[in-house]
């Protein structure tokens, strides 16, 4: 006859242990009837009085019996784990991130993005190469390989058929005649009304703006002057875009330089930049004017600068009228060119440039990046 399972005797330490957990019946539910058991059988009661008693399966006590005489009192807190983590293979992971990087409705799932229960159900139920994955597992293989839940990106590529010839002359303007090579654009609208931005205050008082719904005064434009050789910036706040201001602006690049010396300026596509009076002055002028392609401003080497001018006059300001903001704006012009090596000045262009580049998804010369190319 098999010998009946029985508990070993109990040392004190056990003992009282036991008996702690069943007076104070404070452990967890697992626990405490694991201590019932180990108590009970240790006591002479059988095992079929002990299921009864617990409301569990023979089998189960026997199992708390067997693990107690194997390594006492840990038996009270079993360490569950599922099965082991099914390890992917390559081609495996390759796949998942390939799935997860494609849009749902392309392998035939009616959404417009994948949350990680859908990735893995669709995954599970793939005919062609099904693979069952737990979410944890799958969130750490995206993370690993790189893909992450991302805000979506738009751009607009260059519909313009000279769009290489462009760049290329911008190109060689800014790498061969710098010295002579100038910019030109409008900053604006600059509108009257408090702006957020951000500044040094004591903890929990933070600058407070006033809220505002009216627009009564109107806007402006700042029509800006950029020389490359020289770093400086200058230029005039006016009440709208047009082909005269555009002009006085672009003669007021002219008389920097020399009647005799040839000068470029780089302009995007705004009608305002290019009617036949300006090219005809420009021609008269000995002014060459390089046109940026369409959607493609960013090649402007003025669209840096405006990144400073953004933060340092319009960001965290409320003014009253535009003669105010035009006056604020002109000093920071004046400090901005006696320090334009300034630390804060090169660090607000270089985000701008970021800025514009990320956007546009090019780098600064208009080729395609890698990545993008390839994504293509």
């Amino acid at each position: 006859m098999a010998e009946r399972v029985k508990a070993r005797r109990l040392t004190d330490q056990e003992g009282q242990t036991l008996v702690r957990i069943m007076r104070r019946g404070s452990a967890s539910t697992v626990r405490y009837r694991r201590a019932m058991i180990v108590l009970a059988s240790s006591s002479g009661n059988t095992v079929q009085a002990i299921a009864r008693l617990v409301a569990a399966d023979e089998d189960t006590v026997r199992d708390v019996i067997h693990s107690f005489n194997e390594i006492g009192l840990r038996c009270l807190d079993p360490r569950w784990a599922g099965h082991r983590a099914r390890l992917l293979s390559e081609d495996d992971e390759d796949y998942v991130v390939a799935i997860a990087a494609e849009r749902p409705g392309r392998v035939g799932a009616p959404f417009t993005r994948w949350s990680i229960r859908k990735l893995q159900a669709h995954l599970a139920a793939d005919p062609d190469h099904p693979i069952r994955i737990g979410r944890e597992t799958l969130r750490l293989v995206l993370r690993r390989r790189g893909v992450t839940f991302q805000r979506t990106r738009t751009w607009k590529e260059s519909p313009d058929p000279q769009k290489e010839s462009k760049l290329a002359a911008i190109e060689d303007a800014l790498e061969h005649h710098a010295q002579d090579t100038f910019a030109f654009d409008e900053f604006g609208p600059l509108g009257i009304r408090p702006v957020h931005g951000g500044g040094w205050a004591v903890r929990g008082h933070p600058w407070r703006l006033p809220a505002t719904y009216h627009r009564t005064h109107g806007v402006t434009y700042f029509h800006g002057c950029y020389s490359v050789g020289t770093d400086r910036l200058w230029g005039i706040n006016r009440r709208r875009k047009g082909a005269v201001n555009t002009l006085l602006a672009l003669k007021s690049i002219r008389r920097t330089r020399p009647v005799d010396q040839p000068i470029f300026i780089i302009l995007d596509n705004l009608s305002a930049h290019k009617n036949k009076d300006i090219r005809a002055w420009a021609a008269g002028n000995r002014v060459t004017l390089l046109f940026t392609p369409t959607y493609a401003s960013w090649a402007n080497p003025i669209e840096a600068q405006f990144g400073p001018l953004r933060q340092f006059t319009m960001a965290h300001s409320n003014r009253a009228h535009h003669a105010e903001q035009t006056r604020d704006l002109h000093a920071y012009l004046t400090w901005r060119n006696a320090h334009n090596r300034h630390p804060d000045v090169l660090a607000a262009a270089r985000r701008e440039r970021a800025r514009v580049r990320s956007e546009k998804g090019l780098r600064w010369g208009g080729r395609a990046r890698s990545d993008l190319a390839l994504a293509a």
